[in-house]
C-alpha cells in the first residue's frame, strides 16, 4: 500500500466530523430498513434533514444532499408510479424506483464508512 493510500485510511477526523458521519450512518440505516417497510424510509429522511444544518462544512455533508434527494425523488416517483401502477406500466416504475434508491443508498454508505463525501 501506497503512502498516500494509507493516508486516506487513516484520516483523522474532528469531532464535528465524526458527528456528521454517524447521523449519516443513522439516517442510511434507517433508509436501509425503509425500503422494506416503508415507515422508517420517512424516519431517514427526517433525522438527515434535521442533522443537515450541524454538517455543514464537514466531509459529509453531501450526504444529507444525497438521502433527502433520494427520498423526494423517491417519493415523487412512486406516488407516480402507484397511479400507473393501474396500467401496468407502473409496476416497472415503482422497480425502477426501488433498484435506484438501493444503489444510492448503498454508494452512500459505501463512501460516508470510508470517510468519503457521497459525490467520490
Amino acid at each position: 500500500m501506497s503512502e498516500i493510500q494509507q493516508a486516506a485510511t487513516t484520516q483523522v477526523l474532528s469531532p464535528k466530523d465524526e458527528a456528521a458521519k454517524t447521523n449519516a450512518i443513522i439516517a442510511y440505516a434507517l433508509m436501509v430498513v425503509g425500503i422494506f417497510t416503508g415507515i422508517f424510509w420517512i424516519v431517514g429522511a427526517i433525522w438527515a434533514m434535521v442533522k443537515k444544518g450541524e454538517a455543514q462544512g464537514t466531509l459529509f455533508e453531501d450526504h444529507y444532499a444525497n438521502i433527502t434527494k433520494t427520498f423526494w425523488w423517491g417519493l415523487g416517483l412512486s406516488i407516480i408510479g402507484f397511479i400507473l401502477a393501474f396500467v401496468v406500466v407502473g409496476y416497472f416504475l415503482l422497480l425502477g424506483v426501488w433498484i435506484w434508491s438501493i444503489f444510492r443508498i448503498v454508494k452512500g454508505l459505501a463512501n460516508v464508512t470510508s470517510n468519503k463525501p457521497y459525490s467520490v
